[in-house]
């Protein structure tokens, strides 16, 4: 059975999935890969029907990396809720029909093009979540299968040599806001979504009440963390609410964060593909477990649902695993 795919079934996703209190990240993210299928589907089914000896030749490949570039500007712009964004992203996508086979031949695509199969499988459960909301499972797709990973690469992996370094060079360049913000994350393990929870009350109390994803978790606040927020803010003047924020007071976002940590890195001599905020989760939870051995505390800090979760922060660098596969010696 195929369906229509209107940009106001796109905008009554969105207000369901704020409803049901995703974070708004997550809602753009999920809206993201929406609006990257739509335009591969649309782009696709105009070439079907009007220049199949092109796209035999391989020209759709390159008019859909075209669309689906302009359409994630397009989607960025619309997720502001501007009345443009909402003008543009009308008319780039009036409509679109949608079945299994359609999306099915989106993976295939994103899977020739030479997307990792974890992108590619959150791609396909973001439309999998929207075709469920709109009552149409039988066009729900396959994730690809993935061995479960036995180490991680080397470069992606944030040492905490280099995590000092960036401490060093962030305090060294007067930038004091961002090492706090740096050990804070780092100290206590929370997602960057959750800095706005740090708080002068939370201080006082030296724990912080996190609520995401419907669920509540209390994180405790190092004592000596405490103390250097406490004197940040005395000399912010901030009396009240959130310790991170901007000279006028707002809350410091995500992008302004993931910025500022990339711009540090030539500072520090640290590689900028191991510099972003979640790696700072990643270091807290390799040198939590190995001091306490107990990856169901961890989980609990970490407010992972799910121990498979926990585990994958978990996994060794391929430089470790290779030095325990050469002390198996069952080389001669």
């Amino acid at each position: 059975m195929t369906h229509q795919i209107f940009h106001e079934m796109i905008v009554s996703y969105r207000k369901q999935l704020l409803q049901e209190e995703y974070a708004e990240s997550t809602v753009q993210k999920y809206l993201r890969d929406i609006r990257a299928f739509i335009a591969w589907a649309k782009s696709n089914q105009i070439q079907t029907e009007a220049r199949p000896a092109d796209r035999e030749r391989g020209h759709d490949r390159e008019m859909t990396e075209q669309v689906v570039g302009a359409e994630a500007e397009t989607g960025r712009t619309a997720e502001s809720g501007s009345e443009a964004g909402q003008t543009v992203y009308a008319a780039r996508s009036d409509s679109v029909t949608v079945d299994k086979e359609v999306i099915s031949g989106w993976k295939a695509y994103l899977v020739k093009t030479g997307y990792a199969p974890v992108t590619i499988n959150a791609m396909l459960s973001s439309m999998n979540g929207f075709v469920s909301y709109m009552g149409w499972e039988e066009c729900s797709v396959k994730f690809l299968k993935i061995q479960r990973r036995t180490f991680r690469d080397q470069d992606r992996e944030l040492s905490r040599a280099e995590y000092e370094r960036l401490l060093l060079m962030a305090e060294k360049h007067g930038n004091i806001r961002l090492m706090l913000l740096l050990e804070t994350i780092c100290s206590t393990g929370i997602r960057v979504s959750e800095v706005k929870y740090i708080t002068v009350e939370a201080i006082r109390r030296k724990r912080a009440d996190i609520s995401l994803k419907g669920k509540i978790r209390t994180i405790l606040i190092p004592g000596k963390l405490c103390k250097k927020l406490r004197n940040y803010a005395k000399k912010r003047k901030i009396t009240s609410g959130e310790i991170f924020v901007t000279r006028n007071g707002k809350s410091i976002c995500r992008r302004q964060i993931w910025g500022e940590m990339k711009r540090l890195c030539a500072k520090a001599n640290v590689n900028p593909t191991k510099v972003f905020p979640h790696n700072l989760r990643h270091l807290f939870a390799r040198t939590f477990y190995k001091m306490c051995k107990d990856i169901v505390k961890l989980a609990d800090v970490l407010g992972h649902s799910s121990i498979e979760t926990t585990r994958i922060y978990l996994i060794s660098t391929g430089e470790t695993h290779a030095r325990q596969m050469e002390k198996l010696g069952l080389v001669s």
